[in-house]
């Protein structure tokens, strides 16, 4: 059992990870040790509009081409250095070069938005960047820009760990590989002292595992857990539990570029087929959430839920009616790509989807790849059949249109789609400063994209965690990742 004053403060999740502070990366278990470990300009509040975080105020120029800047006086980072307008200029200049910022083999993800902008030092507390184009959306990259000290990141090598020097509340203390990461708080640091003095990531890889953990008092807290596992600890007083809804879409994308996907009311068929509910039941044991769009509800600009809903209802009767109107009356038969794990559930999935697109007459001829890497690079250079199974994480509304749905910039995930009129919806978002307007305009896109769909919407998870005592209930982020530094008992 944990005594009552031992420290640190256990987290038990699936992965320890170290990776570089400007990696792309979704991940959960990663992000919340970069949040704990570094701050960013701005940050996101919990109604998802942005707040001061190490910039204090900025403006930006009404044609969304120039941002100004105001940084923190009297802030350090971790090794002692200042933190100020050449950090941050080198900070954004990191983040800009083509080799940062890559994921599954996508090189660059940050590049394609930074390259090119200059950022200038105004003062030492003041910066200014601007871009050629407009860019109302810069505030979606800033997110993951972790500001770091440039003598840290320069001399640190390969050695990730001793780049991991920010100004967050934390800093890092111990780190083994694919085992554990250890910090310790700050007391100074410009949000507070946080409560927990010390934090121990753990890797534990089996949820099952984490929750016998977290039952026994081994650890504080315990993530990504299954409701099957949380029933029997549910009753516990001392223990609480606290779901989330994941923003990470599942989905399988459209091969648009040929074959029989090309056409919009197959594509619109295939969606009207499913039964999201009956999957969400079926497949995951109601740990989810049908997701009727290319975002979730949770995201900047998401049409609510219960109209989503409507617009792409359950109608296999209206599926059949568009194969007969696209000449596949009397049958389809399309090519299914799907990983092995990622998600965990793409097996029963696939069979699933593939059990109910039968009832409308098409076939799924399903291929499946074990190697999740290799899978990822076939869809990134456009070597699926006609649909193959994904997901989609960013939080960013922008990345996702930009990178997977626009096709005049062919993103690594793109497959192929075009749509005049969202891509003309997409270019009034970029320069479109205020939030409210460009808020509807991603709404339109929203809409845009369940008539025209680019991908065969299936569902959002839910996440369980559970903790030692008791949760406030903003420990975590829009993303489904646990604020550290929020934590309160």
């Amino acid at each position: 059992m944990i005594a009552a004053m031992t420290v640190p403060y256990i987290i038990a999740q699936a992965q320890a990870t170290l990776v570089d502070p400007h990696a792309c990366t979704d991940s959960p278990d990663v992000v919340t040790v970069l949040g704990a470990v570094f701050d960013t300009l701005v940050r996101k509040g919990p109604d998802g509009h942005w707040l001061p975080a190490l910039a204090t105020s900025w403006q930006v120029s009404d044609d969304a081409c120039m941002f100004d800047f105001r940084l923190r006086t009297g802030i350090a980072f971790h090794n002692g250095d200042a933190m100020d307008g050449a950090a941050v200029r080198y900070t954004l200049e990191r983040m800009a070069r083509p080799d940062m910022g890559a994921t599954l083999g996508a090189p660059g993800v940050y590049a394609q938005y930074l390259a090119g902008a200059t950022v200038e030092v105004l003062d030492a507390h003041g910066i200014r960047v601007t871009f050629a184009e407009p860019f109302a959306e810069f505030f979606d990259i800033l997110a993951h820009g972790h500001i770091v000290s440039p003598r840290a990141v320069e001399a640190a090598g390969e050695d990730l760990a001793a780049r991991m020097v920010g100004t967050g509340p934390y800093r890092l203390t111990k780190w083994e590989a694919d085992r554990f990461i250890e910090a310790e708080a700050l007391p100074d640091h410009f949000d507070g002292r946080p409560t927990k003095r010390s934090l121990r990531w753990q890797k534990v890889a089996d949820a099952g595992t984490r929750a016998s953990m977290l039952s026994q008092g081994a650890v504080h807290a315990a993530m990504h857990l299954n409701t099957k596992e949380v029933q029997a600890f549910a009753c516990r007083a001392d223990l609480t539990f606290a779901e989330t809804l994941d923003p990470t879409a599942i989905v399988f994308l459209f091969n648009a570029a040929r074959g029989p996907m090309r056409d919009p009311r197959i594509r619109r068929a295939l969606n009207l087929a499913i039964d999201r509910g009956a999957l969400v039941t079926r497949i995951i044991a109601d740990q989810g959430q049908p997701l009727h769009g290319f975002i979730s509800p949770v995201h900047f600009g998401a049409t609510p839920i219960d109209q989503a809903a409507a617009n792409m209802p359950y109608d296999p009767v209206r599926a059949r009616a568009l194969l007969v109107e696209a000449g596949f009356g009397t049958g389809l038969t399309i090519r299914v790509d799907r990983p092995e794990k990622l998600p965990d559930e793409a097996a029963t999935l696939t069979a699933e989807v593939a059990r109910q697109l039968a009832a409308i007459g098409v076939t799924a001829d399903v291929h499946v790849d074990a190697d999740r890497i290799r899978y990822a690079n076939r869809v990134r250079l456009k070597q699926i059949g006609d649909l193959c199974l994904f997901d989609s994480s960013p939080m960013s509304t922008f990345r996702v249109l930009y990178e997977k749905i626009d096709a005049r910039s062919q993103g690594s995930w793109w497959q192929g789609f075009s749509n005049p009129e969202v891509e003309s919806l997409i270019d009034q978002a970029r320069r479109t400063v205020n939030d409210e307007a460009r808020g509807d305009l991603y709404r339109k896109c929203y809409r845009h994209l369940q008539t025209d769909p680019p991908w065969l919407y299936l569902y959002n998870h839910r996440r369980i965690a559970g903790f030692a005592g008791h949760l406030h209930k903003q420990s975590f982020n829009l993303n489904c990742t646990l604020d550290v530094r929020a934590l309160r008992d």
